[in-house]
């Protein structure tokens, strides 16, 4: 049957939404009154959503139906487990003898799922895309991509590296730049004296 001129089904509600009331998201059409998580039903946007397959959650509703979970993720003690709830992760019948887990096996898995396996060179950190500004051919967090001497936040045309470690110009001038006299060389400008 044709659709005489309305706009998209609605994917939560399915009725029509017209293109002023419309909020895309995995190429599905919703009213801006049905963009609301299925677990709490907050409202959402673009900054809070996070889908998954024909589901929209908040991120932290994701987070805890799809996230991690195990000692240290706020779901008590455990093993840590990134598998969907109600399926066990324990051992397979099949497995004729135990392996040892691997720390960075886990880790890899993580980083997979989430997105990261950059670390930050100043905290040793995972950065995540979001946070993530290259400098010196590395990913580092917003808040680490400063001057290594002043501590100055540092942009793209402010940064200057060295051996891997962030400088701004000023810092860097003063440590790596040309020496002498009618340089601004407080040294060479006691040895004339």
């Amino acid at each position: 049957m044709p659709n005489w001129g309305g706009g998209a089904k609605c994917a939560a509600c399915e009725k029509t939404v017209y293109h002023a009331e419309e909020i895309q998201c995995n190429a599905r059409s919703f009213h801006k009154t049905c963009f609301i998580c299925m677990s709490c039903r907050k409202g959402l946007d673009s900054t809070t959503v996070a889908a998954h397959e024909s589901e929209i959650y908040c991120k932290s509703c994701y987070g805890k139906k799809y996230g991690p979970k195990g000692y240290g993720y706020g779901q008590g003690a455990g093993a840590l487990s990134s598998d969907p709830p109600g399926q066990d992760a324990g051992p397979q019948p099949h497995d004729s003898k135990p392996r040892p887990a691997s720390s960075k096996s886990t880790a890899n898995k993580l980083s997979q799922k989430f997105g990261s396996s950059d670390r930050c060179p100043r905290c040793s950190k995972a950065v995540y895309a979001a946070e993530k500004v290259m400098g010196a051919g590395k990913p580092w967090h917003k808040t680490c991509f400063r001057c290594i001497l002043c501590g100055k936040s540092l942009e793209s045309t402010t940064v200057t590296d060295k051996d891997g470690e962030l400088y701004c110009k000023v810092c860097y001038a003063k440590n790596f730049g040309p020496k002498g006299f009618g340089l601004g060389n407080a040294a060479m400008l006691e040895e004339r004296q």
